[in-house]
């Protein structure tokens, strides 16, 4: 065992995709990967994996009554784990890819974990060039949660992840320091009206 674990630089305009394919030859093994995002550095796992989603919650140390949000690469990958119904459609249109994440009505193939037993996943597009080609190699959702211990700060670089995990993380996929500011927004679909959970960077008119 080493005291850190592997990494990747990448450019982060256009990731080259070796690199990000032995990203996803991890995710699919069960493993998990930091990732820079348009916000702070996430930590990935393939979210419809139960196991690898308990690693995102142990790595965390978060409560397992606190859902994960998941990162989609499109509208019909959100299809296929949620149910979205025409108002998410056109607030997908309009805000996606970006810094909004909707909570839907889960599909019954998301595992219980991930939604903390709420029946209900929050999901996204990233605008991150990096982090939407990381999901759309994989193939499928996977987690996004930002790259801490829980309670600690969000990070923005790739030697801010590798000091709080050192080799609890599979790789690090290094696309250079992300902009921080304030995470996505979160808006409930599932309730009417729609409610704000947590005002971020998008301001939904």
């Amino acid at each position: 065992m080493t005291d850190r674990p592997r990494l990747i630089s990448l450019d982060p305009v256009a990731p080259a995709p070796a690199g990000l394919r032995a990203a996803t030859d991890i995710l699919r093994a069960g493993g998990a990967v930091a990732f820079p995002t348009e916000t702070f550095y996430g930590l990935a796992a393939a979210a419809l994996d139960p196991a690898s989603v308990k690693r995102i919650f142990a790595l965390k140390g978060r409560p397992d009554s606190k859902p994960l949000l998941v990162l989609v690469d499109s509208v019909a990958m959100a299809e296929t784990v949620a149910h979205v119904s025409e108002p998410a459609r056109a607030l997908m249109k309009r805000y996606w890819p970006g810094a909004l994440t909707l909570v839907l009505p889960a599909r019954a193939i998301v595992p219980a974990d991930v939604m903390a037993g709420t029946r209900t996943l929050g999901v996204r597009v990233s605008s991150h060039p990096i982090a939407h080609a990381l999901v759309r190699t994989l193939g499928e959702p996977m987690t996004a949660p930002s790259a801490n211990p829980s309670g600690l700060e969000p990070p923005t670089t790739a030697r801010a992840v590798v000091a709080y995990f050192g080799d609890g993380l599979d790789l690090v996929l290094d696309g250079g320091a992300t902009a921080g500011g304030v995470p996505s927004t979160v808006l409930d679909m599932t309730v009417d009206p729609p409610t704000i959970v947590r005002q971020g960077a998008v301001v939904v008119t």
